[in-house]
């Protein structure tokens, strides 16, 4: 324990505290440093914790290695619920309501370091007689470089564990980087059995260029969210967790007035034979969301984590070739799937065992309902102004209806006509705002019913959701009881709308090729006219991947985005709500750098 309480004596009085750890191993030290956090009345409000892994551990090993302290190993079971599907690269951990961050970067040491994109305030470098292909050499100098990368002017650094076997080289190393001896080396009994501290305080001028994704943390202050749907709602609650004071203000009468207020949901991981950066990004962001979902949602009333079964239909591509075994905690053929969840006459499919049906709207609510969250209905924000340090929000007649040092623009195909208003005053804005891409709106139409009124004969409905050519969820509690939902269309708002029973009958055609005998059982009931209907429109962006991040220059930017969602965002919207928080506050990001720069808004 002697780091963490070392550690303990230096976050006191910081909003937040960052950790760097080059070795996870089974997470001990994790556990430690976050009880440590959680005993502490004078702790940071935020705990991030980084930690490199060549292979992550098994769930139990993180209980077991506890065993000996009840309270930390109350914190390993809590984390091992999460623990699935560890494959190469980045995964976020929301534990303590958010307000403790764990991200666990798997794969290659020295890879993995060059996609961190923040400035610790504590690394400990773990020395190791033996150890596997992938973890950090602690010794090299290449590693001590790619350390002080990640460090501030004051940052502390640890070295624990065995005794180094040139001890003069690295002390060299660390003084040739920039890092001053604070003490020399240390034998001490217990877990480590060998200790040297140092501080990064280089003699020379630090280039800021160094770590170009970083600028210097936003002062947390007001902020006001355009929008209160999935995007909005879920950046007012990361922001909030952070201490933020938030206003959401939307022009419906009620949350997720939008597309989020779509009945329900899948959220589910995209899945490619070559595991493309929509895939990364897609499990990245189911994993976040069904975090949330647990958190926030009553299960099997408001979600469900049901697993989604995915018809290979139209080229659905197989899964990567070279996936690790761990991949198959997200997803496998169907033939491997759990008895009974499904039937042999479904053809080609994929089992995404961390899958989920969840109602958008409460979850939308739920994140509403946060400590620091205002909600402001019937609030149509027509232009914005900056003045005196502050943007002010205008409604259609000029009246101010709030005022706050950052706005984030989460209110879909909407963000535009604000940012085309204030571009025509700014020519620098005008200049940045060409390299975000379009955004179009696409209508979406979902075919519902009761399970009552379904036929005389009762349907065959899969035991859990299906998708692959539209969607086929059932079982889904209402206020008047179960319900299906089917769907939905896709078509885009720039030309005439379609007709809603010519939506209906694509719908079918879609289910004619997910589920062909359940499609001819409700076939007379979609040509009867007696299917409810929800509609709405979507935002997607021109690659059709998330806006997310700063539009104005500078280094304390005051106008942001969060926007383009598409039909994914029950999958994006907590990771892009956190990526953009990350930026903020110059946080640890929750995916590698060059995920994150796919998503970045002014991406060209």
């Amino acid at each position: 324990m002697q780091a963490d309480q070392a550690a303990a004596k230096l976050w006191q009085g910081s909003t937040s505290w960052r950790v760097l750890d080059t070795d996870f191993h089974h997470g001990r030290a994790f556990f430690e440093t976050w009880l440590a956090w959680q005993r502490d009345p004078d702790r940071p409000r935020l705990l991030h914790y980084v930690a490199l892994c060549p292979l992550a551990p098994s769930p139990q090993s993180l209980t077991d290695r506890c065993a000996d302290e009840p309270d930390l190993q109350a914190l390993a079971a809590s984390l091992a619920k999460q623990w699935f599907g560890i494959l190469p690269g980045f995964h976020r951990f929301l534990l303590a309501d958010g307000q403790v961050t764990l991200t666990l970067c798997a794969g290659d040491a020295m890879h993995l370091l060059r996609q961190q994109q923040f400035h610790a305030d504590w690394v400990t470098l773990r020395l190791a007689a033996d150890k596997p292909p992938g973890a950090l050499e602690a010794q090299s100098l290449w590693s001590i470089k790619a350390l002080a990368r990640c460090c501030r002017r004051g940052t502390r650094l640890q070295c624990l564990g065995a005794q180094p076997t040139d001890l003069a080289a690295l002390s060299s190393h660390l003084k040739q980087c920039g890092f001053d001896l604070a003490s020399g080396p240390a034998h001490q009994a217990g877990i480590a059995a060998f200790q040297l501290t140092a501080v990064f305080h280089p003699s020379w001028t630090l280039k800021s260029a160094r770590q170009p994704g970083i600028a210097q943390a936003l002062p947390v202050q007001r902020c006001a969210v355009i929008g209160a749907g999935l995007a909005g709602a879920s950046v007012a609650a990361s922001l909030a967790r952070r201490g933020w004071q938030v206003l959401v203000l939307d022009q419906g009468a009620d949350a997720a007035a939008g597309a989020s207020g779509l009945p329900v949901g899948l959220v589910v991981p995209h899945v490619s034979s070559d595991d493309c950066s929509l895939s990364r990004l897609s499990r990245a962001g189911v994993r976040m969301m069904l975090q949330q979902a647990d958190q926030h949602l009553q299960a099997f009333q408001q979600w469900a984590p049901s697993g989604v079964l995915e018809r290979q239909i139209d080229g659905t591509p197989e899964l990567p070739a070279q996936w690790p075994d761990a991949g198959k905690a997200w997803c496998m053929q169907a033939s491997a799937m759990p008895a009974g969840a499904t039937t042999a006459t479904l053809g080609p499919s994929l089992w995404h065992a961390k899958a989920a049906w969840i109602k958008p709207a409460e979850l939308v609510r739920a994140w509403l309902r946060q400590p620091g969250v205002s909600f402001q209905t019937n609030a149509r924000v027509s232009s914005l102004r900056f003045d005196a340090g502050v943007w002010q929000l205008l409604d259609a007649t000029g009246a101010v209806l709030c005022v706050a040092e950052r706005v984030v623009l989460a209110n879909a195909c909407g963000a535009r006509d604000l940012l085309q208003a204030l571009a025509s005053q700014s020519l620098e804005l005008a200049q940045r705002l060409k390299d975000l891409p379009a955004t179009q709106g696409m209508r979406g139409l979902l075919s519902w019913a009761r399970h009552a009124d379904s036929a005389s004969a009762t349907p065959h409905f899969a035991p859990c959701p299906v998708n692959g050519s539209g969607s086929m969820i059932s079982q889904v509690p209402t206020q008047d009881g179960q319900a299906w939902f089917a769907g939905s269309s896709y078509q885009p708002d720039s030309g005439a709308e379609r007709a809603d029973q010519d939506n209906h009958a694509s719908n079918l055609t879609h289910l004619q090729k997910l589920l062909p005998a359940l499609a001819s059982e409700l076939a007379p009931m979609f040509a009867s006219n007696a299917l409810n209907t929800w509609k709405s429109t979507r935002c997607v962006s021109s690659d059709r991947m998330p806006l997310v991040g700063p539009l104005d220059a500078g280094r304390q930017p005051g106008l942001w985005i969060c926007a383009g969602l598409g039909s994914r965002g029950l999958s994006f919207s907590v990771l892009c709500a956190e990526l953009l928080a990350a930026r903020m506050g110059a946080e640890p990001l929750p995916v590698e750098a060059n995920l994150a720069n796919a998503l970045e808004a002014l991406r060209g």
